[in-house]
């Protein structure tokens, strides 16, 4: 296994995300793409993440394998990588270790050992929303700090022309109103859809905003939510959230 990457952010800025809600995970490498599906502990979001072959400007793959490690270190090691070093991926399989190196005024080279995650594999859920909302995540990622003011969770809330962000506490209450236009996108199979969802979660996934100027929300009544950020052709991270069913 030979990986190169020319942008090293693309696995750096999603590994940092991917930290906010896992300790470890499993890399999935195939011919295609590296992919994680791991849940929190609290079993409240599932993480999904695919970094695609043509990401990469060099990508050798010839059996499939899988590579745990602890993103503690992993973080350790990206936070180095600089804006214009290119990122090579090796597996020491003798060694058992993942090796990294990044190259650009020096050559640096690091090497992590590879642990054992006692978990069943996890299956991506198949659902079917109600509401789809494509919107900048610039305004998405304000919007969630806005609500972090006033209570402990959001209410999401869809019709026909408009898309809501609502947070309400004993004493006071805030929204923040989205209309479509070219930059949002609308789609509410009902009249009105509201769910209500963890904001300690979304204010974490919406981190993800560094990586895409849009963000694809899928939900429904008391029904959890995919929030899916990606970059054509490189990238796709996804969160499925729970829905928060106790009141504030």
């Amino acid at each position: 296994m030979k990986l190169v990457l020319a942008e090293p952010r693309y696995l750096k800025d999603s590994i940092n995300i991917i930290s906010e809600l896992v300790n470890e995970v499993t890399f999935k490498v195939d011919e295609t793409k590296i992919e994680i599906v791991a849940m929190d502990p609290a079993n409240v979001a599932m993480i999904i993440f695919k970094l695609l072959s043509s990401a990469f400007v060099e990508y050798d793959v010839k059996k499939p394998v899988s590579l745990s490690v602890s993103l503690d270190s992993l973080k350790q090691v990206l936070r180095r990588a600089k804006p214009s070093d290119t990122l090579k991926l090796e597996l020491d399989e003798d060694k058992n270790r993942l090796r990294i190196q990044l190259k650009g005024e020096s050559t640096r080279t690091f090497n992590l050992s590879l642990i054992d995650i006692d978990e069943s594999e996890q299956r991506i859920p198949e659902l079917n929303f109600g509401a789809r909302i494509e919107m900048p995540t610039l305004i998405f990622d304000e919007a969630i700090e806005d609500m972090s003011v006033i209570a402990e969770s959001v209410a999401l809330v869809a019709n026909k022309n408009t898309f809501m962000i609502k947070s309400e506490s004993k004493l006071h209450n805030a929204k923040v109103e989205v209309g479509r236009d070219d930059d949002t996108t609308i789609t509410s199979q009902d009249e009105e859809i509201i769910a209500k969802y963890s904001l300690e979660y979304l204010r974490k996934i919406s981190k993800a905003s560094k990586l895409s100027d849009k963000v694809i929300l899928n939900f429904d009544k008391e029904y959890p939510l995919k929030a899916e950020f990606r970059v054509l052709d490189k990238l796709d991270l996804s969160f499925i959230l729970a829905p928060r069913v106790s009141s504030d």
